[in-house]
C-alpha cells in the first residue's frame, strides 16, 4: 500500500515565546512526507488535553518535551507502522485507547496532536492534493473572515488591561486579501496613535500592541479612531471583536480587575459592562466574557445580548464535545472557540465542530499564544467551511504565516472562493 506510514520521528523545537513544544515528520511508502508543529496556550482551560512537560528544571526551567517526543518515537510510531495514513480517524482513535486516560495524560496531547496533524498533511501529499481539498473536500472553497488581535491585554501582555484581546474583523471587505490590507492598515494607525499620545508599541504574544491604558475600556476608543483614521466605516467596513479571557481574573467567585484597578465585580456587573460596550462599539463578538466555571453567567449573557452578538466559549468548552452538549443544553453560548491542541487530535476537532454545526452555532478556528510557522489551521479552517479565524495580529510571522497561507488558497480557488461576512 503506497500510502501505508513508513516511519514517524520527532524532535523539540521552540515556539513564539521560546518555549520547546513538538515538531514530527511521518514518511510514507511512496515517499511522500508530513510534517507538524504543536502550539502551546497561555491562558488555558482547565479541562483541556495535557501538554506534556519534562519537569527537568536543569532544561528550560521544566518545559522540556522530551518526554512527549519520545512517547511519539517509541509509543506511537510501532502501533501505526503500516496503516494507511488516510485512515485519520482510525489512527486518532489508536492513540487515544494507547493514551488510555481522558485527557491524555499518559502520552500527551502535543505528542498525539503532531502525528495527527501530520498524518493528515502526508495523506494529502500522497494524494496530490493541497491540505484543505484534502480535507473538506472538492467544494472547501470559504475564506474566513480574520479577527485580528491588535491591541493585547491580560495574560498575554504586561500591561494595564485586565481583557485579553481587542480585535478587529474587517466584515465589508470584497475578499480576503482586502480584509487583511483593511486590518493591516488599520493596525498601522492604531500604532501612529499610540505614539501620539505618549503610549507604548511594544507588542504582546500575539503580535497586538500592550501599552499600559487608562482602564480596559480605553482600548475600544483607541480602536474605534484607528478604523475611523485609517479611513473605513466602524460596523460597516471593520467591526470589533473581544476575549476578556475572564477565567484569568476570576478569584473566589469575583472577577478582580487588578492590573486596571478596577476592583472586585460580579458576574452581573461585567454583563452590565459588556450590554454598555456593546451600544457604544461596533462589537459584533464576546469571547470568554465569562469564567469557565461560570455556566450560569454565561446563560444570563447569552439571554442578554446573545440575539445581538456572537458570544464565544472557549475555556469552558476547550473544543471537547462534552463541554459543547452541555453548552448546546443550557444555551450558555451561541459559539465554540476550536483549537486543535485543546483536544488532541484532528478527528477530535472535527467532531467538535460538526455538534456546533447540528446546533446551529458558529465556531471560530483558533491560533494558541504560543505558536509556530505551522499554518495548518489556515487549511483547517477552509476544509471545516469555517467563517471566521483566530491567529493574531499584522506582525510577528508565526501569525502572519497563516494569513499568507490564506492569500494562497483564495488565489488557488480563484473564482470559485467565497468570501462573507459571517454576521449578515
Amino acid at each position: 500500500m503506497c500510502r501505508a506510514i513508513k516511519s514517524i520521528d520527532s524532535m523539540e523545537i521552540l515556539d513564539s515565546r521560546g518555549n520547546p513544544t513538538v515538531r514530527t515528520f511521518v514518511t510514507l511508502e511512496d515517499g511522500s512526507i508530513g510534517v507538524a508543529s504543536v502550539p502551546s496556550g497561555a491562558s488555558t482551560g482547565e479541562n483541556e488535553a495535557l501538554e506534556l512537560r519534562d519537569g527537568d528544571p536543569q532544561r528550560y526551567g521544566g518545559k522540556g518535551v522530551l518526554k512527549a517526543v519520545s512517547n511519539v518515537k517509541e509509543v506511537i510510531a510501532p502501533k501505526l507502522i503500516g496503516i494507511d495514513a488516510a485512515k485519520q480517524q482510525e489512527i486518532d482513535q489508536i492513540m487515544i485507547e494507547l493514551d488510555g486516560t481522558r485527557f491524555k495524560e499518559n502520552l500527551g496531547a502535543n505528542a498525539i496532536l503532531s502525528v495527527s496533524m501530520a498524518v493528515c498533511r502526508a495523506a494529502a501529499t500522497s494524494l496530490g492534493l493541497p491540505l484543505y481539498e484534502y480535507i473538506g473536500g472538492c467544494t472547501a472553497n470559504r475564506i474566513p473572515v480574520p479577527m485580528m488581535n491588535i491591541l493585547n491585554g491580560g495574560q498575554h501582555a504586561d500591561s494595564s488591561v485586565d481583557f485579553q484581546e481587542f480585535m478587529v474583523m474587517p466584515i465589508g471587505a470584497p475578499t480576503f486579501g482586502e480584509a487583511l490590507r483593511y486590518g493591516t492598515e488599520t493596525f498601522h494607525t492604531l500604532k501612529k496613535i499610540l505614539k501620539e499620545k505618549g503610549y507604548s508599541t511594544a507588542v504582546g504574544d500575539e503580535g497586538g500592541f500592550a501599552p499600559n491604558l487608562k482602564s480596559n475600556e480605553e482600548p475600544c476608543e483607541l480602536i474605534l479612531e484607528a478604523i475611523e483614521k485609517a479611513g473605513y466605516k466602524p460596523g460597516e467596513d471593520i467591526a470589533i471583536a473581544l476575549d476578556l479571557a475572564a477565567s484569568s481574573f476570576y478569584q473566589d467567585g469575583k472577577y478582580v480587575l487588578s492590573r486596571s484597578g478596577g476592583g472586585e465585580k460580579t458576574t452581573d456587573d461585567i454583563i452590565a459592562i459588556l450590554e454598555d460596550w456593546i451600544n457604544k462599539y461596533p462589537i459584533v463578538s464576546i469571547e470568554d466574557g465569562l469564567a469557565e466555571d461560570d455556566w450560569e453567567g454565561f446563560q444570563k449573557l447569552t439571554a442578554s445580548i446573545g440575539d445581538k452578538i456572537q458570544i464565544v466559549g472557549d475555556d469552558i468548552y476547550v473544543t471537547n464535545t462534552d463541554f459543547i452538549k452541555k453548552g448546546i443544553e443550557m444555551k450558555a453560548s451561541n459559539s465554540v472557540l476550536i483549537k486543535l491542541n485543546q483536544i488532541g487530535s484532528v478527528s477530535e476537532t472535527v467532531e467538535a465542530i460538526r455538534l456546533c454545526r447540528e446546533a446551529g452555532w458558529t465556531y471560530v478556528v483558533s491560533h494558541r499564544s504560543g505558536e509556530t510557522e505551522d499554518d495548518f489551521i489556515a487549511d483547517f479552517t477552509v476544509a471545516m467551511d469555517g467563517r471566521q479565524i483566530k491567529t493574531g495580529s499584522a506582525c510577528r510571522s508565526e501569525r502572519l504565516c497563516k494569513y499568507n497561507r490564506l492569500m494562497e488558497i483564495e488565489r488557488e480557488l480563484g473564482k470559485a472562493s467565497r468570501f462573507e461576512n459571517p454576521f449578515a
